[in-house]
């Protein structure tokens, strides 16, 4: 009876410590392993809700331009450790939250290789660019050793070229390579082609995020943009933003996404854009926001579930604030745009979007009277949900004032 019960115990234990190394496990896998604190006030107790952090002030040390820095552990139950962490010890910034729409004009660095479609040449159909090894969304930085800013240089090269094959400077991802290329003579159109469009530039209109006039720089989108049919983030050569309103709205259904249009209010750059990457477009700003008031930007583990204000514009230049739940954060490094999963809940809001709707990335989330994140992204099967970014995110990881200034 005794061995028994000794068995039961041993088994109950041994499946208490397994399911212990899963959640351990897992909660390895999605937190992050480094974290920026406050250095006039870390709060360990409520950093990720079951989980906490714990550092030593031994630990502590001069990190990376003479900031401070610590190594620290990521606890669960505050007991039991899950993980090292490295902790930045870092002045709160401040910044005013944006929420307008504003112009995008925006030109590459190099072409944009939107589509290869075939050339019809004496029966056959085939596209030489795709041939020779070129993709959709590669950047085309120079034909024969000529650098190349505009789609009219290329198609003057091709057309000039009397069958001649070209050299191709080419961009794939981060590598770089040359593609010897063989145009055709397209009977159709009579004139040698290489079966590539390509696109120079875009425009369009976006929400900016935030604003610190201490350096006159900004952030908007929450994500790049990118080539329309490649779906690669458009490298930027140059680029800047002029005033836009939002003159109409269509509503997001379900399995439909919806769409804010707008126009430009005059021609007149009141920016720079100097960073189009993952986490948004980034530059110096001129103009004015509507907005003087300062918040404070909240460290990703400050964010928590619950609810929170969306500020954004849906008609004219004017933002205004709406209801929305944060339903869901992710701490996991994988998740780079998709931190949080938001609701919108203001019937005001939904009664004339039907919920997040193309447009309306980059605006702000304001939590605890902090900028805790921007949408990025809508659901299209239910609208009224999306994703978005952490604002550390956008600030810290990206944002430069070294870089943008």
């Amino acid at each position: 009876m005794v061995a028994e019960t000794i068995k039961k115990i041993t088994f109950i234990l041994a499946i208490m410590l397994l399911s212990l190394l899963i959640i351990c496990r897992m909660c390895d896998g999605l937190t992050p392993s480094e974290l920026l604190v406050d250095e006039h006030n870390l709060r360990a107790s409520d950093t990720f809700g079951t989980l906490s952090v714990r550092f030593s002030a031994d630990s502590v040390s001069a990190g990376a331009v003479g900031k401070k820095a610590a190594k620290g552990e990521i606890m669960l139950f505050g007991a039991i450790p899950v993980k090292d962490v490295d902790l930045s010890f870092s002045e709160r910034r401040r910044v005013i939250p944006g929420g307008i729409p504003f112009g995008i004009r925006i030109y590459s660095d190099g072409l944009v290789v939107s589509e290869l479609p075939k050339v019809h040449s004496d029966g056959d159909k085939e596209s030489p660019a795709a041939k020779s090894g070129i993709s959709k969304g590669d950047i085309i930085l120079s034909v024969n050793g000529k650098q190349l800013k505009t789609n009219e240089e290329l198609l003057q090269s091709v057309e000039g070229c009397g069958g001649k094959p070209l050299r191709l400077l080419v961009r794939h991802n981060t590598e770089t390579f040359v593609s010897t290329v063989f145009p055709l003579f397209d009977t159709g159109c009579n004139a040698y082609k290489i079966g590539m469009l390509v696109r120079d530039s875009s425009a369009g209109i976006g929400t900016m995020t935030f604003y610190d006039p201490a350096n006159g720089c900004f952030a908007g989108l929450g994500h790049g943009i990118c080539d329309a049919d490649s779906g690669s983030i458009v490298p930027l050569e140059h680029g800047d933003i002029v005033g836009a309103e939002i003159s109409s709205v269509t509503k997001s259904v379900c399995g439909s996404p919806g769409t804010l249009s707008g126009y430009f209010t005059d021609q007149d750059s009141r920016g720079t854009l100097l960073r189009n990457c993952e986490f948004g477009v980034y530059g110096s700003y001129q103009g004015k926001t509507g907005n003087n008031t300062y918040i404070p930007v909240a460290y990703r583990q400050e964010v928590k579930k619950g609810n929170a204000k969306l500020l954004c514009t849906i008609d004219g230049a004017k933002s205004e604030y709406y209801d929305i739940s944060i339903e869901d954060i992710s701490f996991s490094e994988l998740d780079t745009c998709k931190n949080m999963v938001i609701k919108i809940t203001d019937p005001r809001l939904l009664s004339k979007t039907g919920g997040i709707v193309q447009g309306m990335s980059g605006s702000p989330i304001i939590q605890n009277g902090m900028l805790a994140g921007a949408v990025t992204h809508v659901f299209v099967n239910d609208p009224s949900y999306g994703y978005a970014v952490f604002a550390e995110t956008m600030l810290y990881n990206e944002y430069s004032v070294d870089k943008t200034a």
